[in-house]
């Protein structure tokens, strides 16, 4: 036992100097076994020895190697915000997902309505994105006049600055309220995320009965990061609805405090693609650019979007991975160094 309390000792001090965190694989291994192994010795030594010094000096490296394995582990205990936003985008796919669907429920449901219905448009897109009733029945009608609204054309810089900071506000007041209203169990949540997809399904409605590619060219670009934005912000409130809805046994405030932190920290992520639609929307969409620019735009976003969320999948499930892994090695003796210490 002298070797294996002198290894024990070794491993604690460079525990101590480099962080738990940057031990290597095998010198985790080797402290958790070495600590198991103080630990059940302290206990035969309190019961069977009467030698105070020995059970001192045991009792002392047990509460050492306690107090790396568990006082300095934060790395696992207390994650970053890196990593808590990390995870809280890469476990909460469930939610992102039905946020998906219910917009894209909801296009298709705007788009079958104002095709069968074009006098619809104008309660399916309100005037206050832009869009008067005057305005839509012309678009609906009139294939010169769709044509002329797709143009690209440019305009002044600071038009644009004004127009994408407008674009901004209003795009996040609806992520935040579609974030805030998953307070009353998610209805609101369900029904805003419904709305905005029939929004842009009219829309599509409108446009895509001419050729669809300057449509597509023109709405893409600033599509996948807004809508991407959207899912976020209502993925957020339909956690927390589903918190106040069914909380299970753990009881509603507990659901709550589990649901907010990822919720936050998914409304924070739509921040900066609600601003970087806006960007795109304003000096990209209003300008001179072709065809071929504005899909090679949307292709770079859709790109970025998807390696991101690849990126955080990965990295939560092997912190995952290597959370169990260390949680197997120390924590079975939790109870035996509990005793031991005291």
């Amino acid at each position: 036992m002298r070797r294996a309390g002198e290894r024990l000792a070794a491993l604690l001090d460079r525990a101590e100097r480099v962080r738990l965190r940057n031990l290597a694989f095998e010198e985790l291994r080797e402290l958790g076994r070495l600590y198991r192994l103080h630990a059940a010795h302290l206990a035969v030594l309190r019961d069977r020895s009467d030698d105070p010094d020995e059970i001192r000096h045991v009792n002392a490296l047990c509460v050492r190697a306690f107090g790396v394995l568990y006082g300095r582990s934060g790395a696992v205990a207390r994650p970053s915000t890196s990593t808590r936003l990390r995870e809280a985008v890469a476990r909460t796919w469930r939610a992102q997902v039905l946020a998906w669907l219910l917009l894209l429920s909801g296009a298709a449901l705007g788009a079958g309505l104002a095709t069968r219905d074009p006098a619809a448009l104008s309660a399916l897109i309100p005037a206050s994105l832009g869009y008067p009733a005057a305005r839509l029945e012309e678009l609906a009608s009139s294939a010169d006049a769709r044509s002329r609204f797709l143009a690209a054309e440019e305009t002044p810089a600071g038009q644009n600055a004004l127009f994408g900071s407008s674009l901004f506000v209003r795009n996040t007041q609806v992520g935040l309220l579609a974030f805030a209203s998953g307070m009353l169990a998610g209805v609101p949540t369900v029904l805003l995320q419904i709305f905005n997809g029939m929004v842009v399904g009219a829309l599509s409605a409108v446009f895509l009965k001419d050729p669809p590619l300057p449509y597509i060219a023109w709405i893409l670009p600033h599509a996948v990061p807004e809508m991407t934005a959207l899912c976020l912000c209502a993925a957020g409130g339909l956690l927390i609805g589903a918190a106040v809805a069914a909380p299970g046994r753990r009881g509603r405030a507990a659901a709550l405090r589990d649901a907010v932190d990822p919720g936050l920290f998914l409304f924070f992520t739509s921040l900066p693609l609600f601003l970087v639609a806006a960007a795109i929307e304003s000096f990209a969409r209003q300008s001179a650019l072709g065809i071929a620019p504005r899909l090679a735009i949307a292709a770079v976003g859709a790109v970025l979007v998807g390696a991101f969320h690849v990126w955080v999948f990965r990295l939560a499930r092997a912190r995952e991975s290597d959370s169990a892994w260390l949680a197997g090695v120390i924590l079975p003796v939790r109870s035996a160094a509990g005793d031991s210490a005291g």
